[in-house]
């Protein structure tokens, strides 16, 4: 017996379309976006022959979905992850300068309120992370140079998102002779 699809329905189809598509991020956005469509007519295709309801159970839920198809194109077992790689890339030089600038501002504000002395200044930063920072104190303002990222962090940067998105799994990996062949007799089978 066909069911009506109402807007509602298909609200709660593109609410676990999008679900899934928040999980399958590590695929190839072509691959992704054909997964998307699949399942959005196939549910919306099943919606209006068993109702949504009914539609929504039988595919169970957005995550077990999901690992079916990473599992399917990626294979099983650990991968990488392309989102805590970007995640830990992105955030990283966030914290990092906000805690290095609250760093030298506290340094400046000890300049301003403590002696009231003019002249220059040099504070050697955080060690290993931060250039020396120069303070020039004339008539009570403060301007400041220098501060920057030293090689170390970017070193940390590029090794910190490759560690975190666990990237050398993305990398091609190199077959024996006897893995061509079962994999080969797999694809015949």
């Amino acid at each position: 017996m066909p069911h009506t699809v109402t807007w509602f329905d298909r609200l709660r189809v593109e609410r676990v379309v999008w679900s899934l598509d928040q999980r399958l991020y590590d695929l190839p956005s072509r691959t992704r976006i054909a997964h998307r469509r699949e399942v959005r007519a196939n549910l919306l295709t099943a919606a209006a022959e068993v109702g949504a309801s009914e539609a929504l159970r039988r595919i169970g839920g957005s995550r077990e979905l999901a690992r079916q198809f990473l599992d399917a194109e990626l294979g099983e077992g650990p991968r990488h992850s392309w989102t805590a790689a970007l995640l830990f890339a992105l955030t990283t030089p966030l914290l990092l300068n906000f805690f290095l600038s609250e760093a030298a501002n506290a340094y400046e504000q000890a300049l301003v309120t403590g002696s009231h002395t003019e002249g220059t200044f040099t504070w050697s930063g955080v060690t290993w992370l931060q250039s020396p920072i120069t303070y020039v104190v004339q008539h009570d303002q403060v301007t400041h140079t220098g501060g920057a990222w030293t090689p170390l962090v970017y070193v940390l940067l590029v090794g910190g998102t490759v560690a975190c998105g666990r990237l050398w799994r993305a990398l091609p990996r190199r077959r024996g002779p006897g893995e061509v062949g079962s994999a080969a007799g797999g694809l015949a089978g």
